[in-house]
């Protein structure tokens, strides 16, 4: 007897197709067992189970298959992880760059001689300073107040004779948000593959880390890099014409990569130990043997210099020590300023040439004179990007390859500018038209304290271009630039649905705009389509019809003073407002620049 074949219907996957699919197949192929099909009988609770059962497990399968993709992934952590593994890096916690100006006053010395250079001190590295709201800000580089450039002004004078008794020392200095922090881990036997938590949030770098014996251990990109470059004084003879510094390769078998879990940071290690470090490092390529073992050809011609010391383990971890952890965080979550609101010293640091010889309560009052104020805005902080916003960072960064060809790669990079430089909330690179050579304009804009868009800060920019010339084609050149801002706002006026209070429409029509331009998030020369606002307000319940909507320019006072004729860039049917590529929308006061009219 021949085997009988039982068609089954693959095609339902839904609750109610999976029942009529199941009731088919009772109805044929159970005809005399099974025969009462009412929605009240037990069969049909059968039935619903099965196909409830059926439903849940197949809307769980179509999940787990979106949430594999980053173009379907709709919760976070899970674009954030794809990303990853495409080799974008997602930053949570950025810095803020800017200068202060710092204010020192000083005794003279001898009668109408200047400012005694005995008393004239160096601000250090790594003094803390804080604004007026509270946020911490670290002071990046030595300030020396005898240099000759800093401005000296009478502090004060004989009340007699009207002669110079103290003198005011003005020095500018870079500034970065966020404070030191350091954190001591005991580390027992070798584990492969540690992972150590940092208990502070909002980190923002790794400075050091090193163990009780003091070795060092090395951020890395990735664990597989085992050789990074450092910069060294260039002492040679033609230092007088050649760079400050040169770079050397360093063979670094401890290292470690910085990984981020929602607020939390991890310093993951490798899986080697130090019994894996038994061959001397090769930090020069004419250092590397080809293995022929034994054949007569070799199956590559080319070498490459990132691996210049071969290792499986991934790099050495830490075992049988203790681990010393030095790190920049920020102890706010905002930490863009506004002009004038850096102004409290908390910990100074102050070297004097001969300390020693000088009177302490002269010292004491020296440093209790020391003020500070940052005459423009510092920014560099941004708002966390979208998860569409990181869609599209991860496949431009995954198209880079690390290296600038195209206008989207140099987008690209700008995003992965590491967070302790700061960063820019839009950027847009395009040809220079106007230029005979390779030349490229590199349009950014950032976010203040209250997430407006302002200008990038110049050192922000004198950043982006040291992190870019790594990375640029060698005939390139690029040009930083400020998007020019435009603040427009909304007018409309919709028809409300007869059974609707007037005041509930204008509050949905309003809320459902702000979402609109919320999501759509308007980049750098990227226009506004008209139709979509049209679109946005005909979808909701309580209107019956769209009138008109009206897009007005907003200028003067807090707006930005930024000309730009409307007329002449809407699009001659009305539906598209087009912008320069070099500038941006903003709809800066939501609750005053959408004004709407209900009929």
């Amino acid at each position: 007897m021949a085997k009988k074949i039982t068609p089954i219907k693959y095609t339902g996957r839904d609750f109610q197709s999976i029942k009529e699919n199941l009731v088919e197949y009772a109805k044929r192929y159970y005809p005399d067992t099974f025969q009462d099909f009412s929605e009240a009988s037990f069969g049909s609770l059968l039935l619903d189970t099965v196909a409830y059962v059926g439903d849940v497990m197949s809307f769980y399968l179509d999940y787990q298959a979106n949430e594999s993709f980053i173009d379907t992934a709709i919760e976070f952590q899970n674009v954030m992880k794809i990303a990853e593994q495409m080799g974008y890096k997602h930053q949570q916690s950025f810095s803020s760059n800017g200068v202060a100006s710092f204010y020192l006053v000083v005794p003279r010395v001898g009668i109408n001689m200047g400012p005694d250079s005995e008393y004239v001190p160096t601000l250090k590295r790594g003094s803390l300073l804080t604004s007026e709201t509270g946020v911490s800000f670290t002071l990046n580089e030595d300030i020396d107040f005898s240099d000759s450039s800093h401005k000296v002004l009478v502090a004060t004078a004989n009340s007699t004779t009207g002669a110079p008794t103290h003198y005011a020392i003005r020095a500018y200095g870079e500034v970065i948000s966020g404070e030191m922090n350091v954190q001591t881990e005991d580390v027992g036997e070798f584990v492969p593959m540690r992972r150590i938590r940092i208990q502070e949030e909002n980190i923002t770098e790794i400075i050091r880390v090193y163990d009780s014996e003091g070795r060092e251990y090395v951020e890395v990109d990735y664990l597989t890099q085992d050789v990074v470059y450092r910069k060294v004084i260039n002492k040679g003879r033609d230092s007088d014409i050649s760079p400050l510094y040169v770079m050397k390769p360093e063979s670094v078998p401890r290292r470690f990569i910085l990984r981020r879990e929602g607020t939390q940071t991890y310093l993951q290690f490798g899986h080697g130990s130090d019994s894996a470090l038994k061959d001397k490092p090769v930090t020069r390529a004419s250092d590397v043997v080809l293995e022929a073992h034994g054949k007569d050809y070799i199956t590559t011609k080319h070498f490459d210099p990132s691996r210049l010391k071969e290792n499986d383990k991934l790099g050495v971890g830490p075992s049988s020590t203790q681990l010393t952890i030095v790190f920049r965080s920020n102890n706010r979550e905002d930490v863009n300023i506004p002009a004038r609101s850096l102004t409290r010293v908390v910990s100074p640091i102050l070297e004097f040439p001969n300390r020693s010889r000088l009177q302490d309560s002269l010292v004491a009052q020296i440093a209790d004179s020391l003020e500070v104020i940052n005459e423009g805005p510092i920014i560099g902080d941004i708002s966390i990007a979208s998860m569409d916003e990181v869609r599209m960072r991860a496949r431009s960064h995954y198209a880079a390859q690390n290296r600038a060809v195209t206008l989207m790669d140099y987008q690209s990079l700008v995003y992965r500018m590491p967070p302790a430089f700061g960063s820019v909330k839009f950027c847009s690179a395009t040809q220079d038209l106007d230029s005979i050579r390779r030349n490229l304009n590199l349009y950014v804009v950032s976010e203040d304290v209250d997430g407006f868009l302002v200008k990038t800060g110049d050192k922000i920019k004198q950043n982006l271009k040291t992190w870019l010339a790594d990375y640029k084609m060698v005939n390139d050149t690029v040009d930083i630039l400020d998007a020019k801002i435009i603040n427009f706002g909304i007018d409309y006026e919709v028809v409300a649905t007869e059974r609707f209070n007037k005041y509930d429409v204008l509050s949905a029509t309003k809320a459902a705009i702000l979402g609109h331009l919320e999501e759509k998030a308007y980049g750098i020369g990227e226009s506004l389509h008209i139709t979509e606002i049209y679109k946005t307000l005909n979808q909701i319940e309580e209107v019956a019809d769209v009138v008109k909507v009206t897009i007005n320019q907003k200028t003067g006072g807090q707006y930005s003073s930024t000309s730009f004729d409307i007329l002449k860039h809407k699009s001659a049917d009305g539906r598209v407002l087009h912008i320069p590529r070099d500038s941006i929308f903003e709809l800066k006061l939501p609750s005053s620049d959408i004004q709407g009219t209900i009929k």
